[in-house]
């Protein structure tokens, strides 16, 4: 059964009047969870879309991006979004029901913060609602500030970013501290681990753009550390 059919699934079983913050109280184990990411994704995705005034092309193309979502099942994903868009519920209570629903999964959350900023920048300007937006839902989230510092780094395009933000390490460790620090954000940017903690298998693209971030900043400090 396809991840788009368990999300049919899980919305048919609304019943009248229900929300998606209802979806979010009732799948709280695997593979359940998986479903809860990708409808978190998309919900609050829907949410942030309306934080700038403006839902542009580019932003849905984005959510294609996160997920492969095969043309099937294209309308289940509408679905979701339409519903969250329309939603009088507002997202701190998507994102509180979320946090929730992952509680002690930190890095699932991050998972999740990963692919909202990819959706935030995906018309080419990250705008000044958008980082209220996500500044607030990872407040909620218990993202420490250095984290989501390094999540901002790693996407928004309006400077070179600090290596060692992107690293979320500080300029004054040593070399081996910071390798130490590289290798455990690969360890757990590897696709396998990161299905293991319940991200979708068609969410796993994110998994790739974020090695390429995470290698050229250490990289960079390689080459350049204690210059």
């Amino acid at each position: 059964m396809s991840l788009w059919t368990r999300i049919s699934e899980a919305l048919s079983a609304l019943t009248s009047g229900e929300g998606l913050d209802a979806v979010f109280d009732k799948l709280r184990k695997p593979p359940e969870l998986t479903v809860g990411f990708a409808i978190a994704v998309i919900a609050l995705g829907a949410k942030m879309a309306k934080a700038d005034g403006l839902v542009t092309r580019n932003e849905v193309t984005a959510f294609r991006e996160v997920f492969a979502i095969p043309a099937a099942d294209e309308k289940s994903a509408a679905r979701v979004f339409n519903m969250a868009r329309e939603d009088v519920a507002g997202f701190e209570s998507y994102a509180e029901k979320i946090a929730t629903m992952f509680q002690g999964r930190d890095e699932v959350l991050a998972d999740l913060m990963d692919g909202l900023f990819h959706i935030a920048v995906a018309d080419g300007e990250y705008h000044p609602n958008e980082d209220l937006f996500l500044e607030r839902v990872a407040e909620i989230f218990g993202m420490p500030h250095r984290e989501f510092a390094a999540l901002r780094a790693r996407h928004v395009p309006d400077a070179a970013p600090d290596p060692y933000t992107v690293l979320g390490v500080e300029s004054a460790m040593s070399l081996d501290e910071i390798r130490k620090a590289y290798r455990k954000l690969v360890r757990e940017t590897h696709p396998d681990q990161m299905m293991a903690r319940g991200v979708p298998e068609e969410a796993i693209q994110l998994a790739q753009n974020r090695l390429v971030a995470i290698n050229t900043a250490w990289d960079e400090i390689e080459a350049n550390h204690g210059e």
